[in-house]
């Protein structure tokens, strides 16, 4: 079902209501609006197949990991940086079948210092297709893309930063996360399919469901996931805010010897 609801009060047709017309086509290109499409079909029960994992909090990996690996053998771990080095510690020799670097993924570098690791196009699109659409799907098989059923993600500490003595809002911003909480919001908007895993806390959950529905996360438990990641978020950005708010101008110039 599609979204095409357009105003035009100055010329409504005879018999719309306040001037609504049904159709966006029924206006020239510059006052269309997009289109929205609305999902009607969905699967309850989704196979965990594809995991993308980025964690700054590492605690219960060690668990979590093989208990992945136990439900299904054949699933494919995408990650990156410190959490790949960790999930490739506790793999072992399963690691060459079953763990992936982002970059080997989607063909693109880490730029240096890991700004920009997971902020592509194949990610977003594995995040986010819709399992009954057909042009998700072309689009999966004309990127070479593969749909992510589960993305597990925290976020760098900033509240700890901000916290440290003489820390300089330089410093605060450099540990301001950018890819982290586009991916949780990606994955929470998609529960439709994907499960959105923000804390290590809901690890054993997860895998006890993995269990007993043969690898698959239930529609209850991936929209639970999702209103606890927009939670998660919303308190990261509220965190940021609050701290900007605090900072004057001249405190931010400090930061920078060489300005120009």
């Amino acid at each position: 079902m599609l979204l095409q609801i357009v105003k035009n009060p100055k010329h409504p047709k005879k018999g719309d209501s306040a001037g609504f017309l049904p159709l966006a086509e029924n206006f020239p290109a510059e006052n269309k609006l997009m289109s929205i499409q609305f999902v009607k079909k969905i699967d309850d029960q989704v196979t965990v197949s594809t995991v993308l994992i980025s964690v700054s909090d590492k605690s219960g990996l060690e668990t979590f990991i093989p208990g992945l690996i136990a439900v299904n053998p054949n699933v494919r771990i995408l990650s990156t940086g410190g959490t790949y080095n960790k999930i490739k510690d506790i793999l072992g020799s399963q690691a060459e079948t079953a763990l992936m670097q982002v970059a080997d993924y989607t063909g693109q570098p880490e730029t240096e210092g890991g700004l920009v690791k997971t902020l592509d196009f194949k990610i977003y699109l594995g995040i986010l297709t819709e399992t009954y659409n057909a042009s998700h799907a072309g689009d999966l098989e004309r990127t070479k893309a593969r749909p992510i059923d589960m993305v597990v993600v925290n976020l760098y500490p900033f509240a700890k930063t901000i916290q440290k003595t003489g820390v300089t809002p330089e410093m605060a911003r450099g540990n301001i996360d950018i890819g982290g909480p586009c991916m949780i919001r990606a994955s929470a908007k998609n529960y439709l399919r994907v499960a959105s895993v923000v804390d290590p806390g809901d690890y054993a959950h997860i895998i006890r469901e993995l269990k007993d529905n043969s690898g698959k996360t239930t529609l209850e438990t991936r929209f639970r996931l999702a209103q606890k990641a927009f939670a998660h978020t919303a308190d990261y950005d509220q965190m940021i805010a609050g701290y900007l708010r605090d900072r004057t101008p001249a405190e931010v110039a400090a930061c920078y010897p060489e300005i120009q």
